[in-house]
């Protein structure tokens, strides 16, 4: 009986040393999530972009329409415009920009209406075939135009759909003739709370609280043989608190989180099948962690939340999250500070940033200046950004 047992174990370590060995073809550092037009993911403004990036729950303002669009119903001006300016790659080039102008109207008492139109310029690029010919010049680039519709539900809570259409250009015609700009549609939904003023013991209060569903839609396509890549679809959640000390001052506080809807690249492998050290065509990849991103956008916001190779701690880093600070004295002047954070593993992106707001009759003149905090350094570091507001109707629309 002994014998047996004992040519059973040797069998069993035979097979488990001879089997074939499953080499990983990426490392587990590039599941970083990529998706096609990531500059929808830019602060294109620079209230937000002084206090982290964050905007889904912080007080209503002209460039709601990029983070929360529901805020619009407790607008106390009529209608308003911004505009604003985003040096990109500031220390390399000086023709990489994002534009955005955004026009929003309080309709009455419950409902609101945005639009808004975003450009994102990748400069000229020169192509020079030979020394022989002349140079031909290249202007990349994206935008979106947005148009957005905000209900009032309650006295305290409003709604919002958003529709989106991209444009995305960056196929330079002159090396292939049958490039095309790629385009697609997406929705945003979104919704905003914001309680009445409440008497605390030294101090009045106001809660707010939202969330968006932002980009959901059709993947992103530029040719019919190529890769489809899915939209920056992403869910926001935040929350803040006004302390208002009195007429003049007012110190608010604001946190965010935010998870892209995307699923994450699965672990690729291979079976070494002769142990040579390299993939001959006669063994193909497979998963060997995760699941497959060839799926439809909807089911792709649905595996997102499920389908990290490393499981749930994974998931957990897929959450970027931001603080952010704002100081009004007299709603004439503003201060603010904030800093974001995202996982070493997804993109490792950290930063702090200031910024400054001034009020003059109608006019609003915003600015911010980021600091990285990362050993990744940001396109955006050390670049001030612009914004400029012309509330009409100011004060039409008391909310206290």
């Amino acid at each position: 009986m002994k014998k047996y047992v004992l040519a059973l174990i040797t069998l069993t370590i035979y097979n488990f040393s001879s089997a074939q060995e499953v080499v990983i073809i990426q490392p587990d550092a590039s599941r970083v999530i990529t998706t096609g037009t990531p500059f929808l993911l830019i602060a294109s403004d620079a209230r937000a972009a002084g206090m982290g990036d964050i905007g889904v729950a912080t007080s209503v303002d002209a460039y709601s329409q990029q983070w929360n669009q529901s805020k619009y119903a407790f607008s106390e001006s009529k209608s308003g415009i911004g505009v604003s300016y985003t040096p990109y790659l500031s220390k390399l080039v000086n023709d990489i920009f994002l534009g955005n102008v955004t026009y929003f109207n309080r309709l009455n008492e419950n409902s609101a209406f945005a639009a808004s139109f975003k450009y994102f310029s990748l400069g000229e690029i020169e192509l020079v075939q030979d020394e022989f010919s002349e140079a031909i010049i290249a202007k990349p680039n994206e935008l979106t135009i947005d148009a957005s519709y905000a209900l009032r539900l309650g006295s305290q809570f409003s709604m919002a759909v958003g529709m989106r259409y991209l444009r995305s250009d960056l196929k330079i015609q002159a090396l292939d003739n049958t490039a095309n700009a790629a385009s697609s549609v997406a929705v945003d939904i979104s919704g905003y709370y914001q309680s009445e003023e409440e008497a605390y013991d030294s101090f009045n209060g106001r809660t707010r609280l939202g969330f968006a569903i932002q980009n959901l839609g059709p993947k992103i396509r530029y040719d019919d043989g190529g890769r489809e890549n899915f939209l920056p679809t992403n869910l926001r959640l935040g929350g803040g608190f006004d302390f208002i000390f009195d007429d003049y001052n007012t110190l608010s506080v604001t946190a965010e989180v935010t998870k892209l809807l995307v699923p994450t690249p699965p672990v690729i492998g291979y079976e070494d099948t002769n142990a040579n050290g390299r993939q001959d065509g006669n063994e193909p990849t497979f998963i060997v962690r995760g699941q497959s991103q060839d799926v439809g956008f909807l089911q792709g916001v649905f595996q997102s939340f499920g389908d990290a190779p490393d499981g749930f701690s994974e998931e957990l880093k897929e959450f970027t999250w931001a603080l952010g600070t704002e100081y009004k004295y007299q709603d004439a002047f503003a201060f603010r500070l904030g800093y974001f954070n995202e996982s070493e593993d997804k993109g490792a992106r950290k930063f702090f940033a200031l910024g400054a707001g001034f009020k003059y009759t109608t006019i609003n003149i915003d600015m911010s200046y980021l600091f990285s905090a990362s050993k990744v350094q940001s396109p955006l570091e050390n670049t001030l950004r612009f914004s400029l507001t012309f509330n009409f109707g100011d004060g039409e629309y008391r909310e206290y």
